[in-house]
C-alpha cells in the first residue's frame, strides 16, 4: 500500500508543478503526471479492496524447555518470549510449558508460573511448569490434545507415539529455529 501512495505522490507533484506558471516542466510532463497519477489511484484502490490475509485462530502449546535452547543452543528464557510474539502475531493464543528445572537453568533457581510469566511477557494462566520429577512431554501432548492445538517444538516425542498417535500427523509439530536473533517457525 506504501509503493502506490508514494507513486500517487509524485505523480501529483509533477502534474501540479508542470501547471505552474514558467515550469520547466512541459505538456510531456503533464501527461505523463496524469497517466502515473491514474495508474497509482488505481492501485491503491485494488489494495484497499484486496482482502487481509485470514489470521489463524486459536491455541499453540510452546514446548517452553525445548524453545529456550534454539538460540546458541543455551537456555534462554528470551527465546520463548520471541518464539510466543511471533505466534501472537499470527492471532494464535501460546501456552508455554516448562520442564521443572527451566528457572534453574536460566536463572539458577526455581521459576514458577508467575514468575515465568512476567518475564516471557503473558498472562500467569498460560505458563505451566511439570512437577519436579515429572517429564513435561506428556503434559505438553495431553494440554495439545485437550485445547485441539499444535505444539511449537524441534522435539521429535519418540517416546511417546505410542500412547499420542496424533504425534504422526502433518503439521502437529511447528519446528523452528532463529536465523540472526529472528526467530523462524514452519506454521504451515
Amino acid at each position: 500500500m506504501q509503493i502506490p501512495l508514494v507513486l500517487f505522490s509524485l505523480s501529483i507533484a509533477t502534474v501540479f508543478g508542470s501547471m505552474l506558471p514558467g515550469s520547466p516542466l512541459g505538456q510531456t510532463a503533464l501527461l505523463l503526471g496524469l497517466v502515473s497519477a491514474s495508474a497509482a489511484f488505481l492501485l491503491l484502490v485494488l489494495a484497499a479492496l484486496k482482502p487481509e490475509a485470514p489470521r489463524r485462530r486459536g491455541h499453540v502449546v510452546i514446548d517452553g524447555s525445548n524453545v529456550m535452547h534454539w538460540r546458541d543452543n543455551k537456555p534462554d528464557l528470551d527465546s520463548v518470549k520471541q518464539v510466543v510474539g511471533a505466534l501472537q502475531r499470527e492471532g494464535l493464543t501460546p501456552v508455554v510449558w516448562f520442564d521443572a528445572n527451566a528457572g534453574y537453568l536460566t536463572k539458577g533457581q526455581y521459576l514458577g508460573p508467575k514468575p515465568l510469566a512476567r518475564h516471557i511477557g503473558v498472562p500467569e494462566r498460560a505458563i505451566f511448569v511439570a512437577p519436579k520429577g515429572t517429564p513435561a512431554d506428556p503434559l505438553i501432548l495431553n494440554s495439545a490434545k485437550t485445547l485441539r492445538a499444535r505444539v511449537v517444538t524441534n522435539d521429535k516425542f519418540r517416546d511417546w507415539s505410542g500412547e499420542f498417535p496424533f504425534l504422526s500427523d502433518s503439521g502437529f509439530l511447528i519446528p523452528g529455529r532463529f536465523v540472526e536473533n529472528s526467530v523462524r517457525l514452519r506454521l504451515l
